[in-house]
């Protein structure tokens, strides 16, 4: 074991550690461990509380405190009034206030001015309440767990900057008790939608997450070196085109919760990496999907919520089922004042469906067809679409591994979910032709190299050959996981629901 390290620390943001480092050393020569390897607590803040309401009330005699119970947590306020201290102790549950005097703990009281706000340590000692009626250990014994070198940000003012916040979370979820909550009713979220997905009969798999080809999706991907294979592997942009490979070798229902890479920008509704849940389902089509989209995130929001409505911003949402349907074309219609049906059969007429949009004041920039389209559907149409509702049967450019739409091959069956003017889901009648999709891939191969459009989908032959041995009809669904946790905690930055958000290098 190296000996332990007696330099000063230098602190970036000029606070004085000097001070705290002396008092470790001063724990050390008394032969005192300030970071033993474990400590051995009976109760939680909040089991604590519940012990001492508990005692309380079913002991016939009267009874003013409880049997010792040991705690342990993150020291966040100290007073020391002479022979009297009090320490508030934070955990993982909440707070809780801590006694300690001199008469009890006799020679050890000493060691209390060694301890600092950050510190952790462990306590025993029996619970009662005080005069002012909190509900308090009264130590017998503490014991030091980890000396905190860094100070905390002050009390008052906390830690506000955002960025800072986003690069030092550990330091946020510390100093900010509303951060905590945030993240907890997270996990309970992403519970809520897996329980629904198994209960609804869907096997949890898990796919590929460098991949030799990135596609399902229009989105340019991350790209590495895999030297032992010596071959350019992909951060997978969706796990799509793997999950239909096993409806192919016979599954019927499957999902995956993962995370998906698309190397794009950030802004608030985009993270590169972000979590996507994907489903498929063999012979069921898009109206199925729907069907099955307003029934589990209605069922998440009751059981993360306790009802059908949430409120978002200004905005309160309702999730009853059933939900809204508009398709796209009317949707463009109806918010844009364009009627894209001369737009449909010839790329030749997106430049004077480009001069329409700017005419109307959309900053539609020439691109490919499928950008066209889906900026005018976000820039026309996304900003109106508050409650949820599902935009339906797209342009075929836009969706190069959707079916056709019967009677109307210019369309696809696809639709959107958007809520909270945000879309949240994307879900298709999935294309099974082996052959009308390689021509597809075809097209976005041309796109690519006419327009040297990066987020072109792309040819994965391998999953060509998986088709031709068959897929049965299937509906696929994709949902944003981290915009739903935006929506029902009252999140409007997709940072504030991720726990470690990427940010740009302070040396760049």
């Amino acid at each position: 074991m190296n000996a332990p390290n007696n330099n000063p620390i230098e602190d970036p943001t000029g606070d004085h550690l000097s001070a705290r480092q002396e008092k470790l050393r001063r724990l050390r020569a008394k032969g005192i461990d300030a970071y033993p390897t474990k400590y051995s607590r009976s109760h939680t803040s909040t089991q604590a509380r519940a012990l001492f309401n508990r005692t309380i009330e079913t002991t016939e005699t009267t009874v003013t405190q409880t049997q010792p119970v040991s705690i342990a947590g993150r020291i966040m306020a100290v007073r020391i009034m002479g022979k009297n201290s009090f320490l508030d102790i934070k955990d993982g549950d909440g707070h809780l206030q801590a006694h300690f005097r001199v008469d009890t703990l006799g020679e050890s009281y000493a060691l209390l001015k060694e301890l600092d706000i950050g510190d952790f340590v462990g306590i025993t000692g029996p619970l009662f309440k005080t005069r002012t009626g909190e509900v308090t250990i009264g130590a017998t014994e503490f014991t030091f767990l980890s000396k905190s070198l860094r100070s905390l940000p002050e009390k008052w003012h906390g830690l506000k900057d955002k960025e800072q916040r986003y690069r030092q979370r550990y330091v946020d979820l510390i100093a900010n008790d509303e951060i905590m909550p945030v993240f907890l009713k997270r996990s309970r979220i992403i519970q809520s939608i897996r329980a629904y997905m198994i209960k609804a009969g869907f096997i949890e798999v898990e796919t590929p997450v460098l991949v030799p080809v990135a596609a399902g999706a229009l989105a340019k991907p991350f790209i590495t070196r895999h030297h032992a294979l010596g071959q350019n592997l992909y951060m997978r942009i969706a796990t799509e085109l793997y999950l239909k490979r096993l409806i192919v070798g016979g599954f019927h229902k499957v999902f995956e919760i993962g995370r998906v890479f698309r190397n794009e920008g950030i802004d608030q509704n985009h993270n590169p990496e972000f979590t996507l849940l994907e489903s498929y389902e063999a012979y069921a089509n898009y109206e199925d999907v729907m069907r099955l989209v307003e029934t589990l995130l209605s069922t998440v929001v009751q059981e993360t919520t306790g009802g059908n409505t949430i409120e978002y911003g200004e905005h309160t949402l309702d999730f009853s089922v059933p939900w809204k349907r508009m398709s796209f074309s009317n949707a463009i219609l109806e918010y844009a004042n364009i009627d894209i049906s001369p737009y449909l059969k010839s790329e030749n007429n997106i430049e004077h469906l480009i001069s329409s949009a700017q005419d109307k004041g959309f900053d539609v920039q020439p691109g490919p067809p499928h950008q066209i389209f889906d900026k005018l559907l976000s820039l026309a149409v996304e900003p109106n679409l508050i409650q949820p509702i599902f935009i339906t049967d797209h342009p075929k450019i836009m969706s190069p591994l959707a079916k056709t739409k019967p009677g109307n091959p210019e369309f696809v069956e696809r639709f959107e979910a958007f809520v909270g003017q945000m879309e949240v889901a994307n879900a298709f009648s999935e294309l099974n032709d082996p052959e009308e999709q390689r021509n597809r891939f075809s097209q976005q191969e041309e796109i690519r190299a006419k327009y040297s459009d990066e987020e072109a989908d792309r040819t994965d032959d391998d999953f060509l050959t998986s088709l031709e041995y068959g897929m049965p009809p299937t509906g696929g669904l994709g949902i944003g996981i981290d915009r739903i946790v935006m929506l029902l905690t009252n999140q409007q930055s997709i940072r504030d629901i991720l726990l470690f958000p990427q940010m740009r290098s302070r040396d760049i």
